[in-house]
């Protein structure tokens, strides 16, 4: 950790969408950790780990204008959102959810629960199966991962950033046109939480326990305990005992995804029924039919499986009623 960076505080922030979905696309995810990036570099913060879901997202940063990261993260991301879908007003909740974070114990915890985001929201099996998370960026070279050889050239990425803006040369865009975790992320410092990638590997796929918790409480640190109850508390309605059941991995292929509904709805439903190019553009009366659409075509195919809250959210019905 290099003395600058000792002069700033951590924090972990989430930004969540209650009525609808923050990103509908895997193309929509990408443009969402670019915005984070950009973000963590026009504030001289450093990004340590992040998370990305359909409604929600975490990120831990080590910085001095913790929300002035993420109002400029959200700021970028909507004006793009918004052009993208035909779509205009703010997106997601008013007010993020902020939490300084002191201690090493109280920090490791923190990093862990980010990290594994995917595996608690039932989208992976394993914490590095979900790809729209840090989880894969540390170690990379002792634990085998191979980098990403398909690289966007230099005259290319200006489509998938934000005009006027100029990047790091060591900044390298894959061909998604997704900014690499591992240039953008102090992985360095991470790596020194977790000592080594042994532990870093256990303390993945660690179910949660009461050892963590008895070590932030010996820490003397000024931060409440690092809970996965605490984590998730600016995403609202969620279900904390069945994020912890997913940590044993049992992932059920058989409920769709936000983002598998997202494309069902955009690229076959829409063009096909309304003839509109974005759900924003339909009517209430056309939302309401595509729910039913949607929700007794899944439930006769017996192939994937939906909730009540997950088509209201994809189909943007709450944003009308």
């Amino acid at each position: 950790m290099n003395e600058w960076n000792a002069m700033k505080k951590l924090y972990h922030l989430c930004l969540s969408s209650h009525d609808e979905v923050l990103f509908r696309s895997e193309a929509d995810l990408v443009r969402g950790f670019n915005a984070l990036a950009l973000a963590c570099l026009t504030t001289n913060s450093s990004l340590l780990a992040d998370g990305l879901l359909t409604t929600h997202l975490h990120y831990l940063a080590q910085t001095e204008a913790p929300k002035e990261t993420l109002y400029r993260m959200r700021y970028s991301h909507v004006r793009y959102f918004n052009a993208k879908y035909k779509r205009r007003g703010k997106l997601g909740e008013k007010k993020p959810f902020c939490l300084e974070i002191e201690g090493f114990h109280h920090t490791v915890a923190a990093l862990n629960y980010v990290n594994r985001q995917g595996l608690h929201h039932g989208l992976s099996s394993t914490p590095f199966g979900y790809k729209h998370c840090s989880a894969n960026v540390f170690f990379g070279k002792q634990l085998g991962k191979t980098p990403s050889t398909s690289l966007m050239s230099s005259d290319q990425r200006y489509k998938f950033l934000p005009e006027k803006v100029v990047v790091p040369d060591n900044f390298r865009m894959d061909a998604s046109g997704l900014l690499l975790r591992e240039d953008v992320i102090d992985t360095a410092q991470v790596e020194s939480y977790y000592g080594t990638p042994r532990n870093y590997l256990f303390q993945m796929n660690k179910i949660g326990d009461e050892i963590s918790r008895k070590e932030q409480q010996e820490e003397g640190s000024s931060t409440p305990v690092i809970t996965l109850e605490l984590i998730e508390q600016g995403v609202p309605g969620l279900d904390i005992d069945q994020l912890l059941r997913n940590e044993s991995g049992k992932h059920n292929p058989q409920i769709i995804s936000d983002l598998e509904l997202c494309e069902l709805i955009d690229a076959t439903l829409l063009p096909k029924y309304c003839r509109n190019a974005t759900i924003y553009e339909t009517t209430l009366s056309q939302r309401r039919y595509l729910y039913e659409m949607v929700w007794n075509n899944l439930w006769a195919s017996r192939h994937k499986r939906t909730s009540d809250a997950q088509l209201r959210r994809c189909l943007c019905l709450n944003t009308q009623e």
